[in-house]
């Protein structure tokens, strides 16, 4: 098996007057892991039905190897298509269900048996080939119809939230294996998803959507460490997303800002009446031990929310604004409601940003 680049130029969809998808761009490696990620509505499942040939799109262009796809027959692409509900015949055996596609290629007795097989191995369920779906367990379901694409020898394969209707648990452990397999095949996966964990466990690059555009691409860490703009770093993870006042310059990119009445030196360049949010992850800013350079923003602890290895502080600021400091359990026991605190944060940890979709 080998992979397939495949390139979205312009892409657009509309459902009569309601644009779908407004003019997407893509370029994905051979062999890539590539995710769209993005809440419900953003166009990312219509942009994967369009590359598989199940829309038709309003204008622009699908190459799959540089060849056009846009108006080509979806059984006439070279990829396939895992679904959430993965669409198991139920009266068909496992082995059954993975082979039923070879039926429609031209493909011996011997050689569908042996390519089931393979399959099967692949996804460590040789020993179930005699059983029916209703006997798995969803995850073993989940598998089973992985198998049944990847036995047709795809060049791309396109993955519809798989593991959207497993338990958390099981989710985490099929987030490796789904990882491991593409490695281990080195076709391309196109994976949508609307869960940030999945997307940065998994991809080598993502596209952010929002509203039918994209609004960044990068690696996992690209796009977490340094946001394109608000949106991003507030769907992708978790991120304090505050309104300030634009104060002014205060040296090569970077900007003083007014906050809950207290000055700030934050990453970026903004100018007074700018559109921007101020960005900082939770786990970037400390309640004690000062460094040089930091800003310091006194609060009053609102909230201490346990979450295993991780304790969240909310600190209510002046002005209402709230920010939330992510600390080590270990260390995070001393805090409680009502206590006066001070945020100490890096100025390469507060950037400004454009609103993007938040605007």
């Amino acid at each position: 098996m080998r992979g397939g680049r495949v390139q979205v130029t312009d892409l657009q969809k509309h459902y009569g007057d309601v644009p779908a998808v407004r003019g997407i761009s893509i370029d994905i490696a051979a062999g890539e892991f590539f995710s769209l990620l993005g809440p419900s509505g953003c166009g990312k499942t219509t942009t994967l039905r369009m590359i598989a040939g199940f829309e038709t799109p309003t204008s622009g262009d699908i190459l799959i190897d540089g060849s056009d796809m846009s108006r080509v027959p979806a059984n006439e692409r070279p990829v396939n298509t895992v679904f959430q509900n993965y669409a198991l015949f139920p009266f068909l055996s496992v082995e059954d269900n993975v082979a039923f596609g070879l039926r429609y290629q031209k493909v011996g007795k011997s050689d569908a048996k042996r390519k089931v097989g393979e399959a099967l191995e692949m996804v460590r369920m040789g020993q179930y080939a005699k059983r029916k779906p209703g006997q798995l367990s969803g995850g073993q379901q989940q598998r089973v119809a992985l198998a049944r694409t990847i036995v047709l020898g795809p060049r791309v394969l396109l993955l519809d939230e798989p593991l959207g209707a497993l338990d958390a648990k099981l989710r985490k452990a099929l987030q490796i294996e789904l990882k491991s397999l593409q490695q281990s095949l080195g076709i391309t996966f196109i994976y949508v998803t609307h869960d940030q964990e999945e997307a940065l466990t998994m991809s080598d690059r993502l596209a952010v959507m929002a509203g039918g555009l994209v609004e960044q691409v990068g690696t996992p860490a690209e796009v977490y460490d340094s946001p394109a703009t608000a949106y991003v770093a507030d769907f992708l993870g978790n991120a304090n997303v505050l309104d300030v006042e634009v104060a002014g310059p205060a040296g090569t990119g970077r900007t003083t800002v007014r906050l809950a009445g207290q000055t700030l030196t934050c990453q970026g360049d903004a100018g007074p009446g700018d559109a921007v949010k101020l960005v900082v992850r939770p786990e970037r800013l400390r309640l004690e031990g000062a460094a040089a350079e930091s800003s310091a923003i006194d609060g009053s602890v609102s909230r201490v929310v346990y979450q295993g290895p991780t304790t969240d502080i909310h600190v209510r600021l002046g002005d209402g604004e709230e920010l939330v400091v992510r600390l080590p359990s270990a260390r995070a026991g001393q805090h409680s409601t009502g206590e006066v605190v001070t945020v100490h944060c890096q100025p390469d940890a507060l950037r400004l940003l454009p609103r993007g979709a938040l605007s």
